[in-house]
């Protein structure tokens, strides 16, 4: 099959440094006709970067374009939705970006706009592709019993591994009212989550649809969905947060926080009576550091430790390809509109929790 003719909305450092230059190396599978930003001197200079001469600054513009097949949403979160939206109103298959959006209502206007269309949506929770974390989801089917899990993401802020790494254009060129008109969504799709809540809960909830998406989302598929949330603490104005998640036979320690060390560490730990499982994930954002899958056993008299490292190959790379897979019919989507809500419904639960408990100290 001739490659899939995408655009990419969206042209910022993940774009820059991850999205780009593998579309460009799967040049077997696809074929960058068209590019799509808010700031018009770096969509020039991408432009120039790797020739491509179709540039819209308007997203409602790109999806016109009739010979693209698909498009990767990457822009700032409050935009998903209208772009997903307007792709899918084009017939353009879509992956988009963690979040999928940043409320249950833009969800449910995806999902109709998805079927309306008969076009393809798929999200990147690009984690969940790379092979270290499919071998842990085998293995954890096979275990007898769980008793205690831990989820952790404690990473310094992203700014401080792309300046060491990474040569990302930067332009001060956005147009003023793109900039209130983005705080603006912001404030207004957080509101429809999770109704009127003080300033720094609004930051849990948005801290937790960025980073801890990944995290949540990957916990869903290894475990499934917790039944309740029995504490919940934030601190620090909202960027450091701690809870517990009953799943009715084991309960999970959540914890995430963001500091300015150079430093990732983000990790999912599954414990058995007799083994544990820790899938041990790196900076995404210089690539090809790899996700290991580290094993620990007793048998008998023997303790074991045994370090998976299936590949080198970097999990956007994984996920791209299996986008191709997607679009050309080959593969059904893993990680759908459905499953993206999911975990729009912990995120809520998570701050209604925060609430509850406040109102109880009262």
């Amino acid at each position: 099959m001739e490659a899939v003719r995408i655009g990419v909305i969206g042209l910022g450092e993940v774009a820059q440094i991850i999205h780009l230059p593998i579309l460009q190396s799967l040049n077997d599978k696809f074929r960058i006709v068209a590019l799509c930003d808010v700031s018009p001197s770096l969509l020039k200079a991408v432009g120039e970067r790797y020739s491509i001469s179709s540039l819209y600054e308007d997203v409602n513009d790109l999806v016109q374009q009739k010979d693209v097949d698909a498009v990767l949403v990457a822009n700032s979160d409050e935009y998903h939705a209208d772009s997903v939206i307007a792709a899918l109103r084009n017939h353009k298959h879509v992956l988009v970006e963690k979040p999928m959006c940043l409320n249950l209502a833009d969800a449910e206007a995806i999902r109709k706009a998805r079927d309306e269309s008969g076009a393809k949506v798929m999200v990147a929770y690009m984690r969940r592709f790379a092979p270290a974390f499919t071998t842990a989801v085998k293995m954890v089917r096979e275990l007898d019993k769980i008793l205690y899990v831990r989820v952790r993401d404690i990473i310094g802020q992203n700014r401080l591994i792309i300046e060491q790494s990474s040569n990302v254009l930067r332009f001060d060129d956005i147009p003023e009212r793109f900039k209130a008109d983005r705080v603006a969504r912001a404030e207004r799709m957080v509101k429809d989550a999770v109704g009127a809540v003080p300033p720094e809960l609004a930051r849990v909830y948005r801290l937790l649809c960025g980073l801890s998406s990944h995290d949540i989302s990957a916990m869903r598929e290894l475990i499934g969905i917790p039944k309740r949330i029995l504490s919940a603490v934030q601190w620090n104005g909202g960027s450091c947060l701690l809870a517990t998640f009953d799943y009715g036979d084991f309960c999970v320690g959540f914890e995430t926080a963001i500091d300015q060390q150079r430093a990732f560490d983000a990790h999912i730990q599954i414990y058995s009576p007799h083994k544990s499982l820790t899938v041990q994930y790196d900076s995404p954002y210089i690539r090809h550091l790899p996700t290991t899958l580290v094993v620990r056993e007793t048998i008998g008299e023997s303790y074991n430790e045994t370090v998976i490292r299936p590949t080198f190959k970097d999990p956007y790379t994984f996920e791209l390809e299996e986008f191709y897979e997607v679009v050309t019919g080959k593969k059904p989507i893993k990680t759908t509109v459905e499953d993206a809500m999911e975990d729009l419904r912990i995120f809520q639960m998570f701050v209604h929790t925060l609430v509850s408990q406040t109102l109880g100290a009262q």
